[in-house]
């Protein structure tokens, strides 16, 4: 009692001080990106050393304050430092809200070699805990560290999503290329690539990213045509007072420097990836082919050069204009061998080749970025972008070849040059027209032209008795040279308006009504020519040199009548044309109904129509096929905050896909070991999805998260071998229903920090997904809505490209050296399991690619604020990529090769 007696006047004096005491509270507001929480500003008390930071949600406090009057001191590295009088009474709370507005002369150019703020870990974490979208994002910062340098390696590093072995196919959740999308600032980008939906991601250098966003739930503002994921990548916005930087790089492989001195590829390709040369003048009536057939010799030695450029204008009062520009060309050098082979259900041998892959690589990117801002009101965008990539092989397959070569004497040659170039132009607007209303809007123009000319073919066999090599002709196309080119135009827009609803207690709104339009209009032409050599019966016993096809493929001898050439229809190219559009609305509300549920829910309609017309040799008369669809598409995501550092997620949708062109069009591509033909037949498949995710922010830096997902298909759609002597690969809807489900785990986390400023600490990541993934398969469905027959070897399979598991890890280490030097090194493993590549049809098994990890150690040093070099060895394990058929009674390898480590070293020069 004692004891209380002498405490109570100490409370009483606590008490009556605290109620003299005063307090400062608010909200920092980025008025940069549509009025969002400014997290880590500073605010400090004019002539004090009293200072804050805001935190995540934008808010600062000082407690504790005599009554008096303050200066209060905002600031941000790149917005406009501001300066408020404060006066405040004793026992009372100010609130002040203060709007952040950037400034271009405060600007420094280091902010784009480091982290901005939209494209740090830090940042990004930030907005994927303050969304209600579930979704992931991958910034610059987070690319530099792991060494990335394109962006399909940028989307395998985040959870649930891989690449198919030996090709660019990106798999989000098992589901592969025709059940994702791409778009470019939210414009959608069109194919490269006949044989695909979306574009080859690793044509986007990362020199153009500011941050990627995979979304893998739907909301009814992204296209409906949507299953797996639909990756979005945001260009740079520079803004700063001025930057210039320069970057050279070099790069070996280590299958190729053995190589050095015999390093072959094919004549006509120019090393810039940029050719010109097309469909020789009158190839039936004299052989007039520009390439010789003989292989040229290269150095493979791979390089990289780059220059990047930005600068900030203040325009008036209010406006600024960010300019920002980057260019760069990078080549390489590839070499693998081993075992590639097609067997029966028996095990026999149908082709068996030691395959020998010699390869070479460029990638030419120009953009160029233009941001206008008007006022805070109102702002303007104009984005261009050049993408220019080539890729060319010299196969060589050495082996038994049934009916041609069945002593295993066989030798087909082929060389293949691929250039890609696309063109994008896009026109961005943001307006805030009231407190309440906002227009957004949105148009492009995309361009792309692949060109396959003159690929070359030739199949040839060794025989005994003549000691060397003569032709060798099954069909008139064994020996051939063949020519594709595919121009597609898209034009894209999209326009929203939002409207705030009604404000809480505390000025903020409790959420928005956006309505919208989303449109495209597609256009693709494609044609294709082959030449091919029928070769005398007399002349298959000329012996010829494989590396110089020219002394028997010329002008004279095809004069003497030793060959003749021929092709479909004579020079009347095959070729299909499609057309597709799709225009849609859509309706979504966004609300925060308790100050932890929030909800968005959503309708979409979309009217599509697509039309595939053709003429080909399989139907030289030519025809055409439409289908029509309406879609209505809900969707709605649930937010729940269990705290202020956790969430709970719901995302629940209804989705479709679309069959692509080429699938449709009765066309046939031909590959040495496959053959591909579309059908007219196909139609979309139904998708409903469902996802389920918590996750937990212990600090800025740190992330662990939980997801459980599935997916319910209708019709899916999927590669199969058709019944046919050929054993023609077409796409089918191969059964009724199918079904995706899984889960998915991610952290980050600082492991150590050696100091308080974090300047030197290790830190680690990683991701895991499990998935199963299941279809049934109906040959007699097949047969009922098609015109091909065909018996599927089982009732049931996986998705084809789906692997079981998927797994990716990080280790970091920074060490900050002292007057602007840093070093970081990163050790990175990806693992992929074992996944479907192709179903299996009379009594054959399926295909199934081997599962595979890969190791990465990235090393970058900052010496100075101007020099960089950095340091990276990819594939350092170097395991063999293998796929083997599963059939009756063994497990039999197809195709196996290594690709070997890749060694690369850059320097950067920045001013």
């Amino acid at each position: 009692m004692k004891t209380i007696l002498i405490a109570l006047p100490f409370l009483f004096t606590t008490i009556l001080s605290a109620q003299s005491k005063a307090s400062i509270a608010g909200k920092l507001i980025d008025k940069e990106y549509n009025n969002e929480p400014l997290a880590f500003g500073n605010v400090l008390i004019k002539g004090t050393t009293i200072g804050t930071t805001s935190d995540m949600d934008g808010t600062y406090v000082f407690d504790n304050l005599n009554e008096g009057q303050y200066t209060l001191i905002y600031s941000y590295v790149g917005y406009e430092t501001k300066e408020l009088e404060v006066a405040v009474a004793a026992g009372k709370v100010v609130s002040i809200n203060v709007d952040m507005v950037a400034d271009a002369a405060a600007l420094d150019e280091v902010l784009i070699t480091t982290t901005t703020r939209k494209e740090s870990e830090i940042a990004l974490l930030l907005t994927q805990r303050k969304a209600i979208e579930i979704k992931q994002n991958i910034g610059i910062e987070e690319l530099s560290r792991k060494g990335v340098s394109d962006v399909a390696a940028a989307v395998t590093k985040t959870t649930g999503v891989s690449k198919q072995v030996g090709s660019n196919t990106i798999y989000v959740r098992g589901l592969g290329d025709r059940y994702n999308s791409t778009s470019i600032n939210g414009l959608p980008v069109t194919s490269n690539d006949p044989e695909k939906k979306n574009i080859d991601l690793d044509i986007f250098s990362t020199d153009i990213v500011e941050f990627i966003s995979i979304d893998k739930v739907y909301s009814s503002n992204i296209s409906g045509d949507f299953a797996g994921g639909n990756v979005d990548i945001t260009s740079i916005n520079y803004k700063g007072k001025g930057m210039f930087e320069f970057s050279l790089g070099s790069t070996i492989g280590t299958n190729a420097v053995q190589k050095f001195n015999n390093f072959q590829l094919q004549e006509g390709p120019k090393k810039s990836g940029f050719s010109s040369y097309g469909v020789p003048n009158d190839p039936l009536n004299g052989y007039n082919f520009e390439n010789s057939l003989a292989p040229v010799k290269e150095k493979p030695l791979g390089g990289k050069i780059g220059l990047k450029a930005g600068k900030s204008f203040e325009i008036g009062a209010e406006g600024s204009l960010n300019l920002f520009a980057t260019a760069g060309f990078d080549n390489g050098f590839g070499y693998r061998e081993g075992i590639n082979q097609s067997v029966s259900a028996q095990g026999a041998k149908l082709k068996s080749f030691h395959q020998e892959r010699f390869s070479y690589h460029t990638n030419t990117t120009g953009m160029f970025n233009a941001n206008y801002r008007i006022n805070a009101k109102h702002k303007l965008a104009y984005n261009f972008l050049m993408v220019n990539s080539s890729n060319q092989m010299r196969d060589t397959y050495e082996g038994f070849i049934r009916d041609i070569a069945e002593d295993d004497n066989g030798l087909i040659q082929r060389s293949t040059y691929i250039q890609n170039t696309l063109f994008i132009h896009q026109l961005l607007g943001n307006h805030q027209l009231s407190d309440q209303f906002d227009f957004d809007w949105a148009a492009s123009y995309n361009k792309v032209e692949g060109d396959m000319p003159d690929r070359t073919q030739n199949t040839l066999k060794y025989v005994d008795e003549a000691n060397g090599y003569v032709f060798a002709q099954n069909t008139i196309t064994d020996n051939h040279r063949y020519y594709q080119n595919l121009i597609e135009d898209e034009l894209a827009a999209n326009l929203s308006v939002s409207y705030k609803l009604n404000e809480d207690a505390n000025g903020n709104s409790k959420g928005k009504v956006i309505l919208g339009y989303n449109g495209r209009l597609k256009k693709r032409d494609f044609e294709a020519i082959q030449f091919n050599f029928r070769i005398s019966g007399p002349q298959l016993n000329t012996t010829v040199d494989p590396d110089n096809l020219d002394l028997f493929l010329n002008q004279q001898n095809f004069e003497n009548g030793l060959f003749n050439i021929e092709s479909f229809a004579g020079l009347t190219p095959q070729t299909y044309d499609g057309e597709q559009t799709i225009h849609a609305g859509f309706a979504s509300l966004h609300y925060k109904f308790t100050d932890r549920l929030s909800a968005i829910t959503g309708i979409r309609f979309e009217k599509v129509e697509q039309t595939v017309s053709w003429r080909t040799q399989l139907d030289a008369s030519g025809k055409s096929n439409t289908f029509n669809r309406n879609e209505f598409l809900p969707s709605i995501i649930l937010k729940y905050e269990l705290d202020d550092t956790q969430n709970l997620r719901l995302g629940a949708s209804k989705t479709y896909t679309l069959p692509q062109f080429k699938e449709r069009a009765l066309f046939i591509y031909e590959d040495v070991t496959e053959v591909k033909v579309g059908n007219p037949d196909l139609y979309p498949s139904q998708n409903y999805n469902l996802d389920l995710k918590w996750e937990m922010f212990p600090k800025n830096s740190e992330l662990l998260s939980v997801t459980a997902f599935g997916k319910y298909i209708l019709d899916p759609i999927n590669e199969i071998t058709l019944a046919s002597s050929t054993n023609d690969i077409s796409f089918i809807n191969t059964g009724d229903t199918g079904y995706v489900y899984g889960a998915e785990i991610e952290f980050r986390k600082d492991i150590f920090n050696f100091n308080e400023a974090q300047s030197n600490k290790l830190s680690a990541g990683f991701n895991a997904s499990y998935m199963q993934t299941h279809q049934d398969l109906d040959s007699e469905k097949v047969r009922e809505e098609t015109n091909y027959n065909t018996n599927l070897t089982n009732d049931t399979s996986s998705f084809t490209g789906a692997s079981d598991f998927l797994l990716n890890a990080d280790l970091t280490y920074f060490k900050d050296l002292g007057n602007s030097a840093n070093m970081m090194a990163t050790l990175a493993y990806s693992y992929t399991s074992e996944s479907l590549y192709a179903l299996g049809v009379e009594t054959k098994g399926n295909l199934v690619d081997k599962g595979i990890g890969s190791l990465d150690f990235i090393l970058k040093t900052d010496i100075n604020k101007n020099f960089a070099i950095d340091l990276t060895v990819f594939n350092m394990l170097n395991p063999a990529i293998e796929r083997f058929q599963e059939n009756a009674t063994e497990n039999i390898t197809v195709l196996s090769y290594k690709r070997g480590a890749f060694f690369k070293l850059g320097l950067r020069y920045q001013l």
